[in-house]
C-alpha cells in the first residue's frame, strides 16, 4: 500500500518562494505529479516527474516552480518561487504507474492511484 505524506506550505506574501515536500515508500518507478485546487475550481496539474528524471510543468508555472525527487530519501518536492495571489491553492502530491508519465496521462487525475492529505498555500498581494 502507497502512502503519500505531505509538508511545507504555509503563506507568503507575492514574489516570496516555499517548498512542498511529500514523502512515501517508494519512488522509484513511478511518475509522480503535484496538482493543486483553488476553491471553487477543478483541480489542475502543476508539474509531474518520471522515473527517468524527466519534468513537464504547466505553463502558469514554468520558469517559477520545480519539481525534484530524490529516490534514495522517497521524498517528492515542489519548490516555488516567484510565488503570485494566482497559485494560492490547496497542493496534492500523487504518484501513478510510469505509463502515466509516458502516455501523456500526467495532467490528469485519472492517471494517479494514490495522492497525499494535501497541504494548502497561501499567497498574498
Amino acid at each position: 500500500q502507497v502512502q503519500l505524506v505531505q509538508s511545507g506550505g504555509g503563506s507568503v506574501q507575492a514574489g516570496g518562494s516555499l517548498r512542498l515536500s511529500c514523502g512515501g515508500n517508494t519512488y522509484i518507478t513511478y511518475c509522480m505529479g503535484w496538482f493543486r485546487q483553488a476553491l471553487g475550481k477543478e483541480r489542475e496539474g502543476v508539474a509531474s516527474v518520471d522515473s527517468d528524471g524527466s519534468t513537464s510543468y504547466a505553463d502558469s508555472v514554468k520558469g517559477r516552480f520545480t519539481i525534484s525527487k530524490d529516490n534514495t530519501k522517497n521524498n517528492l518536492y515542489l519548490q516555488m518561487n516567484s510565488l503570485k495571489p494566482d497559485d494560492t491553492a490547496m497542493y496534492y502530491c500523487a504518484i501513478g504507474p510510469r505509463v502515466t508519465c509516458t502516455n501523456g496521462r500526467n495532467w490528469h487525475t485519472w492517471g494517479y492511484n494514490y495522492w497525499g492529505q494535501g497541504t494548502q498555500v497561501t499567497v498574498s498581494s
